[in-house]
């Protein structure tokens, strides 16, 4: 297998050309991006919280009945 070789110069300016053609987001898409990413974490830990209480709750209640 050949082994093709770029030359340092080249690559950056291959980087700088495909890094115009991206579309990056404005600051206002990029904050409203991010409160919803912490909305959906802090729902996300409040249904994971409550589900292991109800789940402890639960092995709790039948290490009790065992006895």
């Amino acid at each position: 297998m050949a082994s093709k070789t770029t030359n340092p110069f080249m690559f950056l300016q291959q980087v700088r050309s495909e890094t115009a053609k991206v579309t990056w987001p404005s600051r206002r898409e990029t904050l409203i991006s991010t409160l919803m990413v912490l909305v959906f974490a802090a729902v996300a830990m409040v249904f994971f919280f409550a589900a292991d209480q109800l789940m402890a709750f639960a092995v709790e209640q039948i290490l009790v009945i065992g006895r």
